[in-house]
Order: C-alpha cells, then structure tokens, then sequence
C-alpha cells in the first residue's frame, strides 16, 4: 500500500493505493494544512510502502506533507513526481519538458493507461487547463486559462461595479449581475473546451478532471467523461 498526495493550487487530495486501486480521503483546502492535522487524519492508516507527492501549489506545502509523514511513519521512502521528456509511453511536447506543470504529466500518463487514444484532457481546477494526447502517446500541447473563481475574481478586482459572489445561479442570459458574471465565465469555459475538441478527430475522447469537471461538463455540447482521480492515478503509475 502507498499513500498519495495531490497538491493543487486550492487544495490537497489524497488517495491509498494498492492493487484494487484507489481508495481516495477527505479533500482538505490548502489554506487549512497543517503537520497536526494531518497526522490526525492519517494516524490510524497502516504504514504505506512509499510516499508519492505531486505538487503545484507553495513548496512549504510538500514540506509539511513529508513533516507529517516522517513523524508518523519514521524513514518512509518518499517520491516527489516531476514532469519528464518522456515516461510510461507518453511523450511530453513541451520545449523544455520539465515546466509542463506535474499535475498535468501525471493526468496524461494516466489517461494514457486508463483510457482510449486519442484524447483531449481538461483540469477544471483553480486553473483550466487543455491537453491533447495522440493515439500513439504524444502529447501535442496544450492551453491554459483562469478558472471560473479567478475569473470571476479578476472581473472584481478589474473594476469598480462587479463585484465578487460565490452564489450559484441557472445557466443562461440573467436579470442582474451576479448571475450574468456566473453565467458568462460558464460559458466562456465550456467556450474553450469545445473551440479545442471540435478540431480533433470524429473518434477523439473527452476527458475531465478537477473540482468544477461536473459543472462544466453540464454546459458542455459534447459528450465527455469525468475522472476526478486522474493525477492520483497518474501517480500510483510512479510507484509501479
């Protein structure tokens, strides 16, 4: 058994693996990690073989996760996953392979394993980002933009009249403000995801992870699939 740890800009998502798979925990939002809380949480598993860490958030973040681990389980082997020109039949296409965020590495190995080529990968997460994956395992770039918090976020801190609301509203043209701001980053996302997958292949999948994967996939106008495990899964590949 191996334990798991998915850093994300917003939050920490954990997971045991073994070989029936994954059994995921609570996520905790970063702003709340501490060494003590997560000893408390973990301090009833039995002692895992290895500790994976992939992280993209603040680096003192991995160091309270290895913190925790070491107090609990002394001398764990610990693998901190970093984005490689090429692993696990996947072929990184950035120039210098290394700045491709870890998370999205980890989401192309496992997409590579898990699911049928070709594939277009989408992280609805603090960040929304698209890659796209051949058939063969090549990995053919990808984009980025702000999620629907930053984009709302940006809208109120860029103006003075449009103002910040976390309220969930109906999908569509609005009567006031705060849905019209809701509905339009909606949009705007669903907007990209299909500007980049209406190019691909008539056999092309649609795959998506990350906190708002289900939200957005309902504003979708293509059939997609959600897996909100794929960089966990991604790094359970690493320990193999």
């Amino acid at each position: 058994m191996n334990l798991l740890v998915d850093i994300g800009n917003s939050r920490l998502k954990w997971a045991l693996s073994d070989q029936g798979g994954l059994a995921v925990g609570i996520a905790l939002l970063n702003h709340t990690l501490t060494e003590g809380r997560l000893a408390e949480i973990w301090r009833d598993l039995p002692r895992p073989g290895h500790l994976a860490i992939a992280c993209v958030s603040a680096r003192r973040l991995a160091g309270i996760v290895r913190s925790a681990a070491s107090t609990l389980w002394p001398g764990i082997a610990v693998l901190e996953a970093k984005s490689e020109a090429q692993a696990f039949g996947v072929t990184n296409a950035y120039l210098q392979p290394e700045k491709l965020g870890v998370d999205r590495w980890l989401a192309l190995l496992a997409a590579r394993r898990h699911y049928t080529l070709p594939v277009c990968i989408v992280d609805c997460g603090t960040a929304i980002t698209v890659d796209l994956l051949d058939e063969s395992g090549r990995h053919l770039g990808g984009m980025i933009c702000p999620g629907l918090e930053l984009m709302k976020k940006s809208l109120s801190g860029g103006t003075e009249a449009l103002g910040y609301d976390d309220s969930a509203f109906t999908a569509g043209p609005a009567n006031h403000t705060a849905a019209a701001i809701y509905s339009g980053v909606l949009a705007a996302a669903a907007g990209l995801i299909e500007h980049v997958f209406s190019a691909r292949s008539e056999h092309c999948g649609l795959l998506l992870t990350g906190g708002d994967a289900s939200l957005i996939a309902g504003q979708l106008g293509c059939a997609s699939r959600i897996d909100n495990d794929l960089v966990l899964r991604g790094l359970s590949l690493l320990l193999e």
